[in-house]
Order: structure tokens, then sequence, then C-alpha cells
């Protein structure tokens, strides 16, 4: 099976480096219902930011203003999943860089169960141009 691909909506936010702040977060949108498609956390400065590509946008939104968090975006990303095998991100990779478009960041991982899945990021301006090249839906 090929790789689906899905542009989508995603909001990051800036908080303290500190134990149990992503933890607090993800508790409120649990308790909110969000679902989210990918989460990611990582040191940014003195803090850390947070990225969250919730399934539905208007729902995350309405808990970052209910708990007055300081939430950007949306902006776009791309989520990928597809069957596990070597070279998968490669290919993903490959594509884009033969289409010049640069990568700004991208996480991956097997899931065990023989599929693998990714988000990736690029520049604004390239959004549109790298959902052409990989077919995004």
């Amino acid at each position: 099976m090929a790789e689906t691909v899905r542009a989508v909506d995603y909001f990051y936010m800036l908080v303290p480096d500190k134990p149990g702040e992503g933890a607090r977060i993800l508790g409120a949108l649990k308790k909110a219902g969000v679902n989210l498609l990918a989460y990611s956390g990582f040191p940014s400065g003195r803090g850390a930011q947070l990225d969250f590509v919730p399934a539905d946008p208007a729902a995350f939104q309405a808990v970052a203003r209910q708990n007055k968090w300081k939430v950007k975006g949306p902006k776009r990303a791309f989520v990928i999943d597809g069957d596990d095998r070597v070279g998968a991100c490669w290919e993903i990779l490959d594509k884009l860089a033969a289409a010049k478009i640069n990568v700004t960041a991208m996480d991956a991982v097997a899931t065990g169960v023989g599929r693998w899945g990714a988000i990736l990021w690029v520049k604004s301006g390239a959004v549109k141009k790298a959902a052409g090249v990989l077919g995004a839906m």
C-alpha cells in the first residue's frame, strides 16, 4: 500500500520547560475529548514548543480559548502513514528534494505492527507545491 498523505492544520504554543507542562495541557485536551492526529514537544530557547495536530481544529481552538493558552496557528503540515518498509522516509524526502522543496522538520515512527507514520513540515510558501508533489488529500 502506498502512503496516505494528508495536509492538516497544526497549532503550536510555547510553554515553560518544566516537568508536567505537557501532561497538564494534554490532560485538558483529553478531558475535553479532543483527539490528536499528532503531537510533538521539544526544547525551544529557555522553554519548550508543543505542536498539536487535532482531528477537529475548531474543538482544539475552543479548548485553547477556554484555558487562555497563547496558541499560534492554524498553520499547515502533513501527516503521513503507510506500510512500513526500508526506505519509507527516504522516498518522501527524495520526492521533495527532487522538487527542490526544503523540509523544515520530519518526525517519523514505526508502530511495530507493519505500519509507520510521520508528521512533516515545510515553509508556508512551499505547502501548496509539497501537497502536489506528495499527492496530499
